[in-house]
């Protein structure tokens, strides 16, 4: 729907559900109850039947035209630019004095172009579009700043972008090759990051299926050595095949991993290939001094001497990378840390042991302190030792299934999915059923108020476990979308029903206030902001939103219908329907929403310790903490090293775990 015909459902709605109450309440002045809710469900029937989508569907399910695809791309451009440009200045990559990167062509052979020319991130996008091609590989060692120079193409692009192709920044750890081809893999990511690409009255049918296919979409693909090993050589295949040379084409990896495959799956035709080089040794210490105030600056200075003495040496190769660097500088602010014990060659004896350590000390330096909580804005100060269990379990899950970002509505797979369908369903069922049974138990048949809570909490229960079932939404557009038929067919049902048992009245009340709801779930959960930056708490806000709407004309449907049987001078009967009708309505209105399963997931790991129970606050402050960073509507961690560093941290303390609870077994092992 267009943000008009929406805000105008969304009127019309309120507006039905207060005369419906209001005229409930004068039939005393000479107004009859019958033909005032006769008028008000035709009035309602009649607006939706006007912005209905289904009923316009002949213009809304054709194909997108190139109008729409110019819409489509441009709202795309707009909301995506906001997006990365917060991003960017979240991790401080829009300062003035922010470290230059540079590259050099690769040593290696990699590539069947001619060398490409050195060049630095400052001016990364004027390289990338004085290539003939508009493709780039860039590669390098693990920290070298690979995403980062990813995120500022993008961001150059973005804000340069009067037409034409949308660059898209993808991470791929998320695509299997083996499932899904690479175009499949875009376009479906399209739909999920952006949902009002599904907007038919606005970009028309299949619009991001068209915005990949006819060239639209400029991907700049993240990490393809996050792919696992025995696919990266298919999954190199795969990118070039689907993107030959005359298509533009960012692409990154470590230099290892891109040598492999290429030597198994060929160059990437027309790219040029760039490696990150390594720090001068003089601009990390330029960096270290600016980003301390005079007194750390005046710690840093051992060190300093050091690197000039051994250039080479394994703190010089440690420090060379932007993220360990970075890391250093955070870990360093502090002046109760001492940077001078990186010299301990028997505590330190490789740039790996100083990596990790740096890596381990971001988390003690980000949470349990109250300075730095309150300089970067956190909500709060979270206890250091929990803060690290927790982020260690995320971690390791995200480890586990092979990716880099953390989308609060996949919490779910971390509680077996057999298991959280049983307690959604339990949960919804019970919520459902006691409010039907309550309501029944005061009405004029008390004694079907077991059975008829049974019914309902038995059926809530079995709707929960289907809607349990992932499945992937289609952008199409079919009968279930109807704002006029399904809410009509559902409030004519219920009316039959409540009709029978207590009256015309009550059965045009109830009838009129359950299409009243659907239609507003319609409206509510209909995209229509393309334009909109995705960010986790937006998307979880409209689920949200969704939800405690529906609740709540339910709730009035209820208290009127109440009203309606009891009588209005029997405010204690309306408050009861009120409150039965609050508990059904949100039972009904979470059913196929995201929001639910996550809450669930929730609780269910925060109960067992796995997680904290204000989670979205918690992913959020370790973000402005600098643990995590964004990436659309998914969390990541702030490097994949920082995750991988976690994750191994997870498995030592579930082994020592089971060592501890296995004395007989560990006194066996020492015996042995």
């Amino acid at each position: 729907m267009s943000r008009f015909r929406q805000r105008a459902l969304l009127t019309g709605c309120v507006l039905t559900a207060l005369l419906t109450a209001a005229g409930l309440f004068v039939t005393d002045h000479g107004i009859d109850a019958h033909l005032w809710l006769v008028v008000l469900a035709v009035a309602f029937l009649g607006l939706l039947a006007l912005l209905d989508p289904w009923l316009r569907r002949r213009h809304n399910a054709a194909l997108s035209t190139d109008e729409h695809l110019d819409a489509a791309c441009r709202a795309l451009a707009v909301g995506l630019q906001a997006q990365w440009n917060e991003e960017v200045r979240s991790r401080g990559l829009a300062e003035p004095d922010l470290l230059d990167l540079h590259w050099t062509a690769p040593e290696l052979d990699v590539s069947s172009e001619a060398p490409a020319p050195p060049g630095r991130s400052d001016a990364v996008v004027g390289a990338f579009e004085r290539q003939a091609n508009r493709r780039m590989v860039v590669i390098g060692d693990a920290g070298t700043g690979k995403s980062t120079v990813a995120m500022l193409l993008t961001c150059g692009l973005l804000d340069r972008y009067d037409g034409g192709m949308v660059p898209v920044l993808l991470p791929l750890s998320t695509w299997d090759p083996a499932a899904e081809d690479i175009r499949t893999w875009i376009t479906r990511r399209l739909y999920e990051d952006h949902p009002a690409l599904r907007n038919t009255e606005l970009y028309g049918s299949y619009a991001g299926d068209l915005l990949v296919e006819q060239r639209l979409v400029l991907p700049v693909l993240d990490g393809l050595d996050d792919v696992p090993g025995h696919q990266r050589a298919d999954a190199l295949a795969r990118i070039t095949r689907a993107f030959p040379a005359n298509r533009p084409l960012v692409l990154t990896c470590r230099t290892a991993e891109f040598a492999q495959a290429v030597r198994a799956a060929g160059a990437v035709p027309g790219a040029d290939v760039v490696e990150l080089a390594p720090l001068d040794l003089e601009e990390v210490a330029a960096y270290l001094r600016a980003s301390a105030d005079s007194w750390g600056a005046a710690r840093w200075e051992p060190v300093f001497i050091h690197l000039r003495e051994e250039p080479d040496g394994r703190l010089a190769d440690a420090l060379s990378t932007p993220l360990t660097m970075w890391l250093a500088g955070m870990v360093y602010a502090d002046d109760e840390a001492e940077p001078t014990e990186l010299l301990d060659r028997g505590r330190f004896p490789g740039a790996r042991a100083i990596s990790d350590h740096l890596c381990d000390a971001l988390v003690s330096r980000a949470f349990g302190n109250r300075a730095f909580a309150h300089h970067a804005k956190a909500s709060q100060v979270w206890p250091r030792d929990r803060a690290r269990r927790w982020l260690e379990f995320l971690a390791h899950e995200m480890r586990d299934r092979g990716i880099r970002e953390l989308a609060w509505w996949e919490l779910r797979r971390s509680v077996g999915t057999t298991w959280l369908a049983v307690l959604g369903a339990l949960v919804l069922g019970a919520i459902g059923g006691f409010g039907v049974g309550w309501l029944m138990a005061y009405s004029i048949t008390p004694s079907l108020a077991p059975v008829t809570g049974l019914v309902a909490g038995i059926a809530v229960g079995g709707a929960a476990l289907t809607a349990s079932r992932e499945g992937r939404s289609k952008p199409r557009l079919g009968i279930w979308r109807s704002l006029l038929l399904v809410p009509g067919v559902l409030g004519l049902a219920a009316g039959l029903v409540f009709g029978a048992l207590y009256g015309l009245s009550a059965g045009l009340v109830v009838g009129l206030g359950l299409a009243v709801a659907v239609a507003l779930r319609f409206a509510l959960t209909s995209s229509a902001e393309l334009s909109q930056a995705s960010s986790p708490q937006w998307t979880m806000e409209r689920d949200r939103i969704a939800v405690w709407t529906g609740s709540l004309v339910l709730a009035v449907v209820f208290g009127s219908a109440a009203a309606l049987v009891f009588g209005p001078a029997q405010t204690g009967m309306v408050g009861l329907g009120l409150a039965s009708g609050l508990m059904l309505g949100f039972a009904l209105a979470v059913l196929h929403l995201r929001w639910w399963w996550f809450t669930v997931a929730r609780i269910w790991l925060a109960m067992r310790g796995k997680l904290p129970w204000e989670l979205m606050v918690f992913l959020e402050d370790a973000r402005k903490l600098g643990v995590l960073c964004r990436a659309g509507a998914c969390y990541q961690f702030r490097h994949g090293l920082v995750q991988d560093r976690l994750a191994e941290h997870e498995v030592t303390t579930r082994s020592a775990g089971r060592a501890l609870r296995s004395p007989s077994s560990a006194k066996a092992t020492s015996e042995r």
